[in-house]
């Protein structure tokens, strides 16, 4: 299958962004779904809508695929009334309403960009496959994995080729939240209490997502597949503190305290969910999408670290702390 447009949802956002780039070096254009004024790559074609509720199929003319980045994020402390309804609306319903305007304007391939949170918040022992049952975590993970059943149904009952990606946690240039908060510590010398977590992560860098998932929009053994997207590479915490810390050019300060007082800390503190996120495993087996498209990751995890961390060195004192430390939530382009 070869496309000569493609459309995305969230264009504007941090993998938006990196996906765009990555099209256009492949020679293809690019059809941004944003919401008003929102800021693109330059040459992207933009098309503004206000909210995924108002999307028509006239926003897909000309796509062959769509991919749909745009969700409501994950969101710590989320004040919302009825969370899994505010994640449902624009995870769930908003999906399958884009699917539905994409297939009405002539696209095949519907790509949706879902999250490793769909299917759970740590690993069983092993690295998580594809074929694991579904165990979400928290509301946008139930929205995610509600979205990726109900769009797969959706997709054989019409003839639309529905791809699903599940990404891990993603970084890389212009990354924020957490990621952002751990390389700023690092940055400013201060001491982190995880020296003594071996607890090993997935991740992807920014660039190789976006190349995964062009690909995932174009190959045609990708349809109707569900893909985990990874470097793989599984560093532990406290290696990944140390390879930041390196391209930083910082010496890491970390501070050997057993895992088992860090979880006495988290009872104690109310922060149990939080401890048990930073002390377990979420190993993520990609395998899949190698042996199926032959994807390989074009940055290694160094490799993508160490660009990660050049732009921190040149950013860092433009970047506000509220958007360091702020909780996301919304409409969010990513």
């Amino acid at each position: 299958m070869t496309a000569a447009r493609i459309g995305i949802t969230g264009a504007n956002g941090f993998v938006g962004r990196a996906l765009a780039r990555v099209l256009r070096e492949q020679g293809v254009q690019p059809v941004g779904i944003v919401r008003s004024g929102a800021q693109v790559e330059e040459g992207v074609d933009t098309v503004e809508i206000a909210s995924l509720d108002t999307i028509t199929p006239e926003a897909f003319v000309g796509c062959a695929a769509v991919i749909h980045l745009a969700a409501r994020v994950h969101v710590m402390n989320d004040a919302s009334a009825d969370p899994l309804a505010e994640f449902r609306a624009l995870n769930v319903d908003g999906a399958l309403k884009t699917a539905d305007a994409a297939y009405r304007a002539g696209a095949t391939r519907f790509l949706f960009v879902s999250s490793i949170k769909a299917l759970a918040e740590l690993d069983p022992g092993r690295p998580l496959v594809e074929t694991d049952p579904r165990n979400p975590p928290d509301p946008y993970g139930v929205s995610k994995a509600e979205a990726e059943i109900k769009l797969m149904e959706f997709g054989v009952r019409i003839g639309l080729e529905i791809v699903i990606a599940r990404p891990p946690l993603v970084y890389g240039p212009d990354v924020r939240a957490n990621f952002l908060a751990l390389m700023r510590a690092i940055a400013k010398g201060m001491p982190l209490p995880i020296g003594g977590v071996e607890a090993r992560r997935s991740m992807v860098y920014v660039g190789n997502l976006a190349s995964a998932l062009a690909e995932c929009a174009v190959h045609p053994l990708a349809a109707n597949h569900l893909f985990h997207v990874t470097d793989g590479e599984d560093p532990s915490v406290a290696e990944l503190a140390r390879l930041i810390g390196r391209h930083l050019n910082r010496p890491v300060r970390l501070l050997p305290i057993p895992v088992g007082w860090l979880k006495t800390a988290g009872k104690l503190t109310g922060k149990s969910a939080k401890i048990d996120r930073l002390t377990g495993s979420l190993r993520v087996d990609s395998s899949h999408i190698r042996d199926v498209l032959g994807w390989r990751p074009p940055v290694t995890l160094d490799e993508g670290l160490a660009a990660t961390a050049g732009w921190y060195l040149n950013a860092a004192s433009t970047i506000p702390k509220k958007i360091i430390f702020a909780s996301r939530s919304g409409f969010n382009l990513r």
